[in-house]
């Protein structure tokens, strides 16, 4: 058995985290100012500078000119607007490089030393490469909103922020690891259900994040601002159907993804409040316990949030604080599946 709880690797592993979870909010304020389109050009070592000089910015601002975004949205755009939105998709980009390295050039001093022996280091290698894999599909969602589309592609937004959760949920378990440790309980038996539910319940979460994310990419969240009707209704059939086929409806037609999103929700809750008792029988899983009514919590206060989000139609930072919110439900739901696998 590997087990540490080296606070080196702790703060490292911390800082790493706390990168990846900066930059999940920060891409939703980029998002949601429009400066995600404003860099039209990826330079992986050239692009660690913004440009020098009004040449330069004359020149990049020009190359901003040619996109879909500027000819559609923005014809009226300044330069100082501009260098605003640019800015802060500079910002992202830079911090991710960043956030990059500092786990990598780490990682490989460790493992030079033995600090992390190879035979246990599947894990952090996985998070290297989630950092290559998340870099390209940065680059992957942006290309689509340059050629004929004054935005990206819903589907490709949503991709990239389950990659970016799912480089925040690797680390996440690498610092519980380097905390707990891999023992394992003498239990087993008594914790497979709720083992189960939680596993249920990270599937639900999964969904309703993954629908929040369609929600972002669509603009949907501007679907309706009443709650909890929806054009009058319960269930406005007539509002949620309208282009073919009748499913696609459900994934790219943003009243429908609105309507399913906000209504998702209540299915986590249910599940949190199942998970809750399932793992109360159980008088030892103390910190599952802890978990499970946090979780509770958590998601009464996302709810109130995407329901706030809809009444005053979609604020900014509202709706960062609802992203936030979502990160913290699907780390307190790896801590519960952590502390249930192991002693």
């Amino acid at each position: 058995m590997f087990k540490t709880t080296n606070k080196n690797i702790a703060i490292w592993l911390y800082t790493v985290s706390f990168l990846i979870v900066f930059l999940v909010m920060f891409g939703g304020w980029v998002r949601l100012t429009r400066s995600g389109l404003s860099m039209v050009e990826w330079h992986v070592v050239t692009g660690v500078m913004p440009p020098v000089g009004d040449a330069a910015w004359q020149e990049t601002f020009e190359k901003y000119q040619q996109s879909p975004e500027f000819i559609k949205i923005h014809r009226s755009m300044t330069l100082d607007e501009y260098k605003f939105i640019y800015y802060n998709e500079f910002i992202h980009r830079i911090i991710a490089r960043l956030a990059g390295l500092l786990f990598v050039v780490p990682l490989f001093y460790y493992l030079f030393k033995g600090t992390i022996p190879w035979r246990k280091s599947h894990i952090y290698l996985m998070i290297g490469l989630g950092f290559l894999g998340q870099g390209f599909m940065g680059w992957y969602m942006v290309s689509s909103g340059l050629v004929d589309r004054p935005s990206v592609s819903h589907y490709r937004l949503t991709a990239h922020l389950l990659t970016a959760l799912g480089l925040l949920g690797l680390t996440y378990w690498a610092i519980l690891n380097n905390k707990y440790g891999f023992n394992k309980p003498a239990d087993r038996s008594a914790r497979k259900k709720p083992q189960k539910v939680t596993f249920f319940l990270f599937l639900v979460l999964l969904f309703q994040i993954s629908y929040g994310g369609l929600v972002a990419g669509l603009k949907a969240g501007h679907a309706s601002n009443s709650w909890p009707l929806m054009y009058g209704k319960w269930f406005p059939i007539s509002h949620l159907v309208e282009i073919e086929p009748w499913w696609n409806n459900w994934l790219a037609y943003p009243p429908a993804v609105h309507y399913v999103h906000r209504w998702f929700a209540f299915v986590v809750l249910a599940g949190s409040i199942w998970l809750f008792y399932a793992i109360k029988k159980q008088s030892a899983l103390t910190d599952a316990a802890k978990g499970a009514k946090t979780m509770i919590w958590l998601v009464s206060i996302q709810i109130t949030l995407g329901v706030s989000v809809i009444l005053f139609d979609v604020p900014v930072w509202l709706a960062i604080v609802h992203q936030g919110t979502a990160i913290s439900l699907l780390l307190t739901t790896i801590f519960i599946s952590h502390r249930l696998r192991y002693a």
